[in-house]
């Protein structure tokens, strides 16, 4: 059974966030109050909608946004951890779930060359409309109070793995790496086998610090790993197949 490598994106395969990493596209590089006061908690998609059609009204084009999402840095070590999931494709799936979107990941991905790393990528859809505005829908609707309206990744994943299930295809383990709130959900429907690595310093090792001293010593969860780098999840994966 292969293992199976489920990333968040921003501030973990990147090393910022791509939502607002588009605004370097505006002058002055910041949002005008007009924009910016029109967020709602937990719904950032609908936000964003508000943002590019501000972008699109300052006459950039997406060429221009495509050249400025393509600097946006990557992670330490996630080149690297990229690169060796692409070449031992026959023990490793990868799949992102995100709350970006398709147009944003699918452009860095390729500019790296590391598009072939990825097996499928989960996130809010979005694409070009005639005027040269990018539209962004929503990933899909559900039931659970932790997670913003538009994704709830727990979902995302529970549903993949069924998906797969469907098709006699199962996982020896899964390898959760995130950093985010939003990652908190999945990772709690992760087995005793499996591993969660939380970027240090970020929200998501937080909430599982803080989960972890009030759960029974003996109660089954998933491993946690801490990281700084792509490198230590690199060596980690690579003891797991003993490569």
């Amino acid at each position: 059974m292969k293992t199976l490598v489920v990333f968040d994106f921003d501030y973990t395969i990147v090393d910022d966030n791509s939502d607002t990493w588009v605004i370097k596209c505006v002058a002055g590089e910041c949002l005008p109050d007009i924009v910016k006061n029109t967020y709602k908690k937990g719904r950032w998609t609908e936000y964003m909608g508000r943002v590019m059609s501000y972008i699109g009204d300052q006459k950039v084009s997406p060429d221009a946004v495509r050249s400025v999402m393509e600097t946006i840095p990557f992670t330490d070590g996630m080149m690297e951890l990229l690169r060796f999931i692409a070449n031992n494709k026959n023990d490793i799936d990868c799949i992102i779930i995100s709350d970006s979107n398709t147009v944003f990941i699918n452009w860095i991905l390729q500019a790296a060359g590391i598009q072939d790393s990825v097996d499928r990528i989960f996130t809010n859809p979005a694409s070009f409309d005639k005027r040269g505005y990018l539209e962004i829908e929503c990933y899909h609707s559900h039931s659970c109070r932790q997670c913003p309206v538009n994704i709830c990744k727990k979902k995302v994943l529970t549903d993949f793995l069924a998906e797969k299930s469907k098709g006699n295809e199962e996982y020896q383990r899964i390898f959760y790496v995130g950093d985010g709130g939003n990652d908190f959900c999945p990772s709690n429907s992760l087995k005793s086998v499996d591993v969660v690595f939380p970027r240090k310093g970020f929200t998501l090792e937080r909430l599982l610090s803080r989960q972890s001293a009030q759960q029974e010593e003996d109660s089954l969860k998933p491993k946690v790993i801490g990281w700084t780098s792509g490198i230590e999840i690199l060596n980690e994966l690579k003891s797991s197949l003993q490569l």
